[in-house]
């Protein structure tokens, strides 16, 4: 039986994205291991803090847990944009991730 938020389609998205970023930062070369580390972490962080949210009690709780996923969402922005500026990701890698983050409802 799954947890609750494991229905939800932005938990869904938000493992999605993550999944993706890091089959697109396998292929990075030595040298930018920290954006590749960054950006893995912010992308996972948006799926976990709706997944800690989902279990808080109070309703406080569960909006700020929502609030940091929210935010970790924007976080990939401009790593994905220094990605895109030192050829490490394709423009359309970029603008797809994107559009994909920017599907989330919030």
């Amino acid at each position: 039986m799954p947890f609750m938020f494991e229905n939800l389609e932005v938990y869904k998205k938000a493992i999605d994205i993550a999944e993706e970023l890091g089959v697109l930062t396998e292929s990075f070369p030595k040298g930018n291991y920290y954006l590749a580390d960054q950006l893995n972490r912010a992308a996972l962080l948006i799926a976990t803090n709706i997944a800690e949210g989902n279990g808080k009690y109070h309703k406080a709780d569960r909006i700020n847990f929502f609030r940091i996923a929210r935010g970790s969402a924007f976080e990939c922005i401009p790593i994905l944009e220094l990605c895109k500026r030192k050829r490490l990701i394709k423009e359309e890698d970029a603008s797809g991730i994107n559009s994909a983050k920017a599907s989330l409802k919030w």
